[in-house]
């Protein structure tokens, strides 16, 4: 007998200790898929912990605010809390996102109508007639309304800013020690080395540029960056991703309740400023609080001029900002996130 062959006959005991080492690791293996079912149970629980958001927006002149609402609608890591108007005919806009809502089976989320503030030369609201036709109903003050949220989930809130601050800064103006129990504001807002220009298009700017939601009301900006709130700045220099003609055609002929809605505003907006091609200013606010590496952001400190100019200073920063992003990942999570929604079940929504 070849003892190489047949270890066994040198070490009789071997087929017992072969045994042992059989359960031992029997034993380990268990304990192992014990160890990783409980990892598997607490990353479950975390990934499907959602974030508390607000969503305060001028919706109704440029098109990327709705679009902004729908990506927030169609992600399951957002549950949104409520949706404050700000802006000029903010009663308007707050019967525009009781449509969508409607029309998307989203009615049990409130909306609340912010202060009616206007300036000079502000943009047309674009959108008005497909508005016009949204319910009536009574509608929160938008500052009462965020500052009874905030008591209800201190340190919980992401508040998601798509336009002008008025809002923000009569909040803080009335309870900043509730306001500032914010969790964080995701703001689409400011220029801070890139601008744009009447056809907006980027460009290197060699001098900081007003920005829109800035200068229309620099004293609610002011307050809202010196809040102390944790600020994370989307401003033009990474917002300036375009909704091609590609792009588009993908999203209008997907049929969905959210996606023709998005047909029929686009083509209002269109009509009424002239303009094909969307860009995705908004969009990225509401990309950036659902997952930070789609812009990602640098401590600055920056400052507000009286005529809405974003000032980058040295000192201690008061702000994370996004100064670049790109276009693939942006536009994956969007369409990935829009293109996949379907309508809640159970909705009675009448388009």
């Amino acid at each position: 007998m070849n003892t190489l062959r047949n270890p066994s006959a040198l070490y009789p005991n071997l087929g017992l200790v072969k045994w042992g080492v059989a359960v031992l690791a029997l034993l380990a293996s268990i304990a192992m898929n014990v160890t990783l079912s409980a990892q598997e149970r607490v990353s479950s629980a975390t990934s499907t912990q959602q974030q508390l958001v607000i969503i305060d927006t001028d919706i109704g002149d440029d098109i990327d605010d709705v679009l902004a609402l729908g990506l927030a609608l169609s992600s399951p890591e957002l549950k949104v809390l409520g949706v404050t108007t700000a802006w000029g005919d903010t009663s308007l806009r707050a019967r525009l996102v009781d449509r969508f809502l409607n029309d998307t089976g989203n009615v049990q989320i409130p909306v609340a109508m912010g202060i009616p503030k206007h300036k000079q030369g502000e943009g047309a609201f674009s959108q008005a007639r497909w508005a016009e036709r949204g319910p009536q109903k009574q509608h929160q003050a938008a500052v009462d309304f965020l500052l009874q949220q905030i008591r209800l989930h201190p340190g919980e809130i992401t508040l998601v800013e798509l336009g002008p601050m008025t809002n923000l800064g009569a909040a803080l103006e009335r309870d900043p020690d509730t306001f500032r129990k914010l969790k964080r504001i995701v703001a689409m807002c400011g220029a801070v080395r890139k601008g744009y220009d009447r056809y907006g298009l980027l460009f290197d700017s060699p001098l900081p540029v007003p920005e829109y939601n800035i200068a229309m009301d620099v004293e609610a900006a002011r307050k809202v960056f010196d809040s102390s709130v944790p600020l994370y700045v989307m401003p033009l220099d990474s917002t300036q991703l375009k909704l091609d003609e590609l792009k588009r055609e993908q999203l209008f002929a997907h049929g969905s309740a959210m996606t023709d809605d998005f047909t029929l505003l686009y083509h209002e907006w269109s009509a009424k400023t002239g303009q094909q091609t969307p860009t995705m200013f908004d969009v990225m606010a509401v990309a950036y609080a659902i997952d930070s590496n789609i812009c990602p952001v640098t401590p600055m400190s920056l400052s507000i001029g009286s005529d809405g100019v974003t000032h980058e200073e040295d000192g201690k920063p008061n702000t994370w900002v996004c100064l670049h992003s790109s276009s693939d990942p942006f536009f994956q999570l969007y369409l990935g996130r829009v293109l996949r929604w379907t309508e809640p079940a159970n909705t009675s929504s009448e388009r």
